[in-house]
């Protein structure tokens, strides 16, 4: 008996679709049915970044500093910062997230030095403001953000998502198809979905050892 020696099987949306019309019992007969579809699996990716960390959106981005600048706006496909170092002259320094509040009050926030602390203004434009202000424009941020989960734009897009979470999506899309199209199966829908991304949520970690440190905070008045 031979195997396929395949491993890049993966759901284009079509086909994720169809499946999740399967589940309610229903099946895909017009472009609108279709379409819908679309949106509610936008919808569902929009709620899986609130849900928490999902490892394969982690990416890792640069910016240059400039002097006396310090704010700076990201791409809009920044929903979080999960860590941040200051690199100068191929040497990387820890830097400190810091709430608004913290930074509201500090009283010399145009004080140039090398930045230690940054904030991050999650807005639809989100933006890092950093502390103290760069004393020059050779510094660089290295940073780890989760990034928004692309957008299904077409049936023939394949989803950016793993395999190991082609389950969850598609148990996800039926439950969102059955509040419209199948009112009698939402908590089935629902309980077979919470299960489905729980179990893939559990698998979608960083197997490292817990380490915990003590942070300490001194500000310059």
């Amino acid at each position: 008996m031979t195997t396929s020696g395949s491993t890049h099987c993966n759901l284009d949306v079509a086909e994720a679709i169809d499946k999740a019309y399967e589940r309610i019992g229903q099946e895909v007969r017009t472009g609108y049915d279709a379409k819908t579809a679309r949106r509610s699996m936008n919808l569902m990716f929009a709620e899986w970044a609130n849900r928490g960390l999902n490892l394969w959106t982690v990416t890792q981005a640069t910016t240059t500093l400039t002097q006396g600048t310090a704010e700076y706006t990201l791409a809009p496909d920044v929903v979080d910062i999960l860590d941040m170092s200051l690199r100068r002259a191929g040497t990387d320094f820890e830097m400190e997230r810091i709430s608004r509040s913290d930074y509201l009050d500090f009283p010399n926030k145009t004080d140039q030095g090398r930045p230690s602390q940054f904030y991050f203004n999650r807005q639809i434009s989100p933006v890092i403001t950093v502390w103290q202000t760069p004393e020059n424009s050779t510094d660089t941020l290295v940073y780890y953000y989760v990034r928004r989960i692309e957008d299904v734009d077409t049936l023939q897009n394949t989803t950016g998502i793993p395999l190991r979470f082609c389950p969850c999506m598609v148990a996800g899309l039926a439950y969102y198809l059955a509040m419209q199209r199948a009112p009698e199966r939402v908590q089935m829908m629902k309980a077979v979905y919470e299960e489905e991304f729980q179990r893939a949520a559990n698998e979608d970690e960083d197997r490292v050892p817990l380490v915990l440190r003590a942070s300490v905070r001194y500000t310059r008045v």
